[in-house]
């Protein structure tokens, strides 16, 4: 019996379905914490767009992932698709740029 008749095909999909949570978990701190910050001197029209853009990049980030774990489902999931990768990688570049931004 060679290594690759006897793995089991339903541990990846679930390992990557376990760290896209805990991204996804990780994702939501940080927005947390960019409210919490961008509120700190008050609500000014500044602190609201910075709330606003970075509540956008967390929804966009969570939609993403949401429909990833869903697809993480199947039997044989499909690879994640360019454009869902092209999102999810702009939405945490967005929440870094925002959480950089507060800082100044």
């Amino acid at each position: 019996m060679t290594a690759a008749a006897s793995r089991d095909p339903g541990l990846q999909p679930e390992r990557t379905r376990l760290a896209w949570r805990r991204t996804t978990l990780s994702a939501t701190v940080v927005a947390l914490l960019a409210v919490r910050q961008a509120l700190h001197g008050g609500v000014t029209p500044a602190a609201l767009i910075a709330v606003a853009l970075s509540a956008a990049a967390w929804l966009g980030f969570l939609v993403v992932a949401h429909r990833r774990m869903l697809r993480m489902e199947a039997a044989r999931p499909e690879p994640l698709a360019p454009r869902g990768a092209l999102a999810a990688t702009l939405c945490t570049v967005a929440l870094a740029v925002f959480a950089a931004a507060m800082l100044f």
